[in-house]
Parts: structure tokens; C-alpha cells; sequence
């Protein structure tokens, strides 16, 4: 059983060197544009509250947080939260991933509905995340004594697939936020029409890295059906 444990890593490998090519590519395409500085000469604050502002957004609070790339819209008090740089820079980097989290908080206003169904499982998926992995750790430890481990072990797996279910409604969201953050950027000329394939760049790499995760959970499935089949 643990050998088949440790041997089915090779089910990972491929989805591992994704995940890391995805980071990558999110790294130099950061990088790279938030060297340029964007020719409206705003900073991603102030293009966040000018789109913000376009869609009748005008309660949403913008503040600056510590971190890197740690932007978010948060839903629960309905502020856009911007790292510092993001909030302050004059770039392409910054004024696209300020708007891509307006994009969010415009599909909450919208009530999109994989956004509601992403946040409203979030509470289940935090308690499967932290579950499953312990579950069929257990379940394959006493599955070789009694029945008990073979229950836990698919309740494990069932868990596990709630998380994948998370990552696979979480792409639609991010792709959408992504489209009417150059929508937006565009309407407003937020940014030159030759800045827009920068932002696109960003905007992709950005979410490539979301497919990469569903990439890894699916791998990680795959893998833990091996050894179910193998028991």
C-alpha cells in the first residue's frame, strides 16, 4: 500500500512542472510590465476607482495592504484591497491587476453566479481542504486491519472532490474578472490600445496559474484512485 503511496507520485510530475511554468510565467510578466509605466500616467488605485466609479461602485473602499500580488476584493465587507505597489505604481502591471479585482467586485454587484456558488461553498471547502488529506492517510493505514479505513479513505476522497470542484468553478471567475477588466481599461482608456496586449499578458499569466492548481488537484485524484484501485 505505501509503496503504491509514494510510486503514484510519478501521476504528479506532469501537473507539478505546469504549476511551476505557470509561476513562472506570472513572475516575468509581472516583472517585465511593472517596469513600464503606463502612458495615462495613473497608478492602480486610482484606475480601480475610476472603474469603481463607472459601475456605480462608488461605496467600495480601496485600501492599500501589505504583501505581494496579495490583492483581493473581499465580498463579506465589500472593500478592494490593493499591495502596495499595485496601489501606488504607474504601470501596466499595476492598473491591470487593480482592475481584474474591480472586475470581482463588479460581479458581486452583477451577483454572477459562479461567484455566488464559488463563495458560498467557501466555508465547506476550507473544512474538506483541511480533511481529506488526513482522511485518506488514515483510511489507507487501517484499511489493511478493517473496514473502517476503507470507509474513511472514500469519505477522503469525496472531500477531495469538493476541492476540485472549488478550483474548476474558480476559472470561470477569474476568466470573467480578467475580460471586464480589459473591457473596462479599454471603455475608460485607462490604458494606450498599445498597452492592452501587456495587460493581457499579465491578466493571463495571472490566471494560468488558477488552471495549474485545478491541474495539480485533478493529478492528485487520478493518483488517489490508483491506490484505491490498487487496494
Amino acid at each position: 500500500m505505501f509503496l503504491n503511496y509514494y510510486s503514484s507520485m510519478i501521476i504528479l510530475i506532469p501537473a507539478i512542472i505546469f504549476a511551476m511554468f505557470a509561476q513562472g510565467a506570472v513572475k516575468r510578466n509581472y516583472e517585465k510590465y511593472s517596469k513600464v509605466r503606463n502612458k495615462r500616467n495613473i497608478s492602480g488605485a486610482e484606475a480601480a476607482r475610476r472603474v469603481l466609479n463607472q459601475n456605480g461602485l462608488t461605496e467600495i473602499q480601496i485600501n492599500k495592504i501589505a504583501g505581494n500580488l496579495t490583492d483581493n476584493y473581499n465580498p463579506r465587507n465589500r472593500t478592494l484591497n490593493l499591495s502596495t505597489k499595485v496601489y501606488d505604481d504607474k504601470t501596466i502591471s499595476s492598473v491591470s491587476i487593480a482592475c481584474h479585482e474591480v472586475g470581482h467586485a463588479i460581479q458581486h454587484a452583477n451577483n454572477y453566479i459562479p461567484l455566488m456558488i464559488r463563495n458560498g461553498i467557501v466555508p465547506v471547502v476550507n473544512l474538506a481542504s483541511k480533511a481529506s488529506w488526513p482522511l485518506i492517510f488514515v483510511g489507507i493505514i487501517l484499511s489493511t486491519r478493517n473496514e473502517i479505513g476503507g470507509l474513511l479513505f472514500n469519505i477522503g476522497v469525496i472531500t477531495f472532490i469538493v476541492v476540485i470542484l472549488f478550483h474548476l468553478i474558480t476559472l470561470p471567475v477569474e476568466l470573467n474578472a480578467s475580460n471586464r477588466a480589459i473591457n473596462q481599461m479599454k471603455e475608460l482608456y485607462l490604458i494606450d490600445e498599445e498597452e492592452i496586449g501587456g495587460s493581457k499578458k499579465v491578466l493571463r499569466a495571472a490566471a494560468m496559474t488558477y488552471v495549474a492548481a485545478l491541474a495539480v488537484a485533478a493529478a492528485n485524484l487520478i493518483r488517489i484512485l490508483a491506490i484505491r484501485g490498487n487496494r
